[in-house]
């Protein structure tokens, strides 16, 4: 059977995207194509809606219709504490779990020989300068439980520590509702690494 080239072109793109692959795509794009005015063209609004307003924050790297982002913008967060994260949608992550309250630095990577990405890639900039302004008192390394992860917070650990700053690291080790017995080698020796007095 063939299928047009544009049907095509879509399905390509929609298999690029995060969580999609060839046959998801398939069913995506002909969901979208079955339903034109009530799926279709909303989403093609919404896109370009978004690709015209959204734009990285020159501050802390968050995605956002303003400059700076809302949480750079917020008079009622802390400016004292930044917590470092590796991507956008870590940094959502956090703000859904509503614990930290102070400013963010979205890295845009971690360290990776493997990738290509080595420090001149991450986005340091903002992080540097108010840090440099003054004010900051600890930042947070939170970053993901990989050997990429590890080596960014030990890299910015030493990068920070002539300015002086508190540098602390998210706990790592059993989730919550988690058996001991299921857990691997690696995930058990950091929550026995990290524990802490009670």
């Amino acid at each position: 059977m063939r299928i047009s080239p544009e049907i095509e072109a879509l399905m390509s793109r929609l298999a690029r995207l995060p969580g999609l692959g060839p046959r998801s795509a398939r069913r995506a794009a002909l969901a979208l194509l079955q339903a034109p005015e009530t799926r279709l063209q909303p989403l093609i609004n919404a896109m370009q809606e978004a690709a015209r307003a959204i734009h990285t924050c020159p501050q802390c790297g968050n995605l956002d219709s303003c400059t700076p982002c809302s949480l750079c913008a917020d008079p009622q967060r802390d400016s004292s504490v930044i917590c470092v994260v590796e991507s956008v949608g870590d940094l959502w992550a956090l703000e859904r779990a509503g614990m930290h309250r102070g400013r963010y630095q979205v890295l845009g990577g971690v360290l990776s020989a493997l990738s290509g990405c080595g420090p001149d890639d991450l986005n340091l900039t903002g992080l540097m300068e108010r840090i440099q302004a003054g004010g900051v008192e600890e930042v947070i390394l939170a970053l993901g439980a990989t050997v990429e992860g590890a080596t960014t917070a030990h890299w910015l650990q030493e990068k920070l520590a002539p300015y002086g700053v508190a540098v602390s690291r998210l706990g790592h080790g059993v989730p919550m509702g988690g058996a001991l017995d299921v857990l691997d080698e690696g995930t058990l020796a950091a929550a026995l690494s990290s524990r802490k007095v009670l």
